[in-house]
């Protein structure tokens, strides 16, 4: 998927009014999903996304993740984005909606694979339009 797609994607579903802030909660959400997932997962995950939004996975390569609980992971969207709590919530599960359909299957079974059971609300089927 290309970035303008990705953008329109997330913008579509999170019902984001700007471009520019769309760019932000998809910049804010990978950065801190790099943050918790494990290894060279982030890195992979980086390889198959265009270099705009690679970008913001890389930095932690080979680290251990950091563990959050999905409410502080919300909290820290939020606060990183500058929104409240609802919406962060809603702009972390749009963009992991496109990022499920930008990427292959495997890949993001392995990003699944790295988040504890509560984070299986992010991972609601949704599509996107």
């Amino acid at each position: 998927m290309k970035y303008d797609e990705f953008i329109k994607h997330v913008q579509s579903a999170a019902q984001i009014e700007s471009r520019d802030d769309a760019k932000r909660a998809i910049q804010v959400t990978f950065a801190m999903l790099a943050q918790r997932i494990y290894g060279k997962e982030a890195e992979d995950l980086a390889s198959q996304l265009p270099e705009e939004m690679a970008q913001y996975l890389r930095g932690d390569e080979g680290e251990n993740g950091e563990y959050l609980s999905l409410k502080k992971f919300y909290e820290r969207v939020a606060q990183k984005e500058g929104v409240d709590g609802p919406t962060a919530a809603i702009h972390v599960r749009a963009v992991l909606s496109v990022l499920q359909q930008a990427v292959t299957p495997g890949q993001f079974s392995h990003i699944r694979a790295n988040l504890p059971g509560e984070y299986r609300e992010l991972f609601v089927a949704q599509s996107v339009k």
